[in-house]
């Protein structure tokens, strides 16, 4: 078998909803040991990240009839962080964006902890990881890493320690990151995928209270004529994150009325961001899942890689032109990612034309009038100018308020409605 045939085979296996299923209950099944289930929870002291979810630690115990235990962790390697140059200040202020719509808090002095303070505050942290206080201590101790106030341990061997062990647990598990929740084979990252945990621990029986989530996604307010703001898009046709979001960013910008400036951008891969198999498999894995929480399930996949996406490039500044940009794109996310369409042959590229209500012989005429490959660079320069790297991205402009605001992931179309609100009349 081809390696890439291979590949794909292996990911349709991790997309199925219904291996899925089998395998939290096989998963359950096996962990489950006479101290009873165990969520495991991942922290790394220099990411914002996990000073958010942290916040959320104690809630979460005292709610479900599951031990919540902590480790310390390393940061991931390099490889794992996209944009190495851009991931700290991407996430430092991403982080300060969404604290509030969660109920948590992130004020920064400092843009990145000296590896000094980080070891202090590991070293005073690690004889806490097997009580009750860790989480309240993770908490004060990371308020003071981020605001640049002293941290002193006399220990700091224990620190190292516990550190090693709590990243060799992870990198075992399969992970990478910090901020990470682990229950019984599956994954959940930060407080964007608690309303996951929360759900899955609920319909297992161990929520005490039932009711409301305690971490549920942020809402926004209402809004309407938002045509005065402009709502840039930048999403990738080879992405399941754009493809599982996509649905929703047309209904947003359906609800609100905000203005539409869509801007394709080249796969990371294809733009050489490096992507370890361990994070393709969690991207893969994760995104089916949100795709089914969201109602947009990831169903039969052809991977657009290569040519086939540069084909699909090539026609898109003349769907523009002719008034189907956003159609087009639907339909190709639609047809590669969910009903099986082989868009690496040109049937299935005129497919795509007809579902985006065009003809075939309009749409190449009208393309052989765009430079593509200009649109798409300049496109990426605007997102890279944001210190952004990944897809789908967003930049909020117009209405009422100066300046931008940018974001990356389907996970924040909450807050990106939220600013299209705020800038609205």
């Amino acid at each position: 078998m081809h390696p890439k045939t291979w590949l794909r085979s292996k990911f349709m296996m991790l997309m199925s909803g219904e291996r899925f299923a089998a395998r939290r209950q096989r998963q359950g099944r096996r962990h489950r040991g006479a101290g009873g289930p165990v969520v495991d929870y991942f922290h790394q002291v220099s990411d914002p990240y996990s000073h958010l979810a942290v916040q959320k630690l104690d809630a979460l115990g005292r709610r479900y009839a599951v031990t919540f235990k902590p480790h310390l962790v390393a940061a991931p390697e390099s490889s794992f962080r996209g944009d190495a140059q851009d991931f700290e200040p991407w996430a430092w202020k991403d982080a300060q964006a969404i604290a509030e719509g969660y109920g948590v808090t992130f004020a920064p002095t400092v843009g990145h902890p000296s590896a000094e303070a980080q070891a202090a505050v590991e070293a005073q942290l690690a004889p806490l990881l097997a009580h009750g206080r860790f989480a309240a201590e993770a908490q004060r101790l990371g308020t003071a890493l981020w605001t640049g106030e002293a941290v002193r341990s006399p220990e700091r061997d224990g620190g190292a320690k516990a550190v090693a062990e709590g990243t060799a647990l992870r990198d075992r598990l399969g992970h990478y990151q910090g901020a990470m929740f682990y229950f019984e084979g599956e994954w959940y990252w930060g407080l964007d995928r608690l309303r996951v945990l929360e759900a899955r621990l609920a319909a297992e029986g161990f929520d005490r209270e039932g009711g409301a989530p305690l971490v549920p996604e942020p809402s926004a307010p209402p809004c309407e004529n938002a045509s005065a703001v402009t709502l840039e898009y930048f999403p990738s046709l080879r992405s399941p994150y754009t493809a599982i979001g996509h649905a929703r960013v047309c209904a947003l910008l359906e609800r609100t009325g905000a203005t539409l400036s869509l801007r394709p951008v080249m796969p990371m891969m294809m733009r050489g961001v490096p992507n370890p198999l361990p994070k393709q498999r969690y991207i893969i894995t994760d995104a089916a899942r949100e795709g089914r929480w969201y109602g947009t399930p990831l169903r039969r996949i052809v991977d657009p890689f290569g040519a086939p996406v540069t084909r699909a490039f090539a026609l898109f500044p003349g769907a523009e032109a002719l008034g189907r940009g956003l159609p087009f794109v639907t339909a190709y996310l639609r047809g590669a990612w969910m009903e099986g369409v082989d868009i690496t042959q040109e049937k299935g590229l005129q497919w795509v034309t007809a579902e985006a209500g065009l003809s075939w012989e309009a749409l190449t005429a009208e393309a052989k009038n765009h430079d593509w490959e200009a649109v798409l660079e300049d496109n990426l320069q605007a997102l890279k100018g944001e210190q952004l790297w990944g897809v789908p991205s967003f930049r909020v402009s117009g209405g009422s308020l100066p300046g931008v605001y940018a974001c990356w992931g389907q996970d924040r179309l909450w807050r990106v409605e939220r600013e299209i609100a705020r800038r609205a009349p």
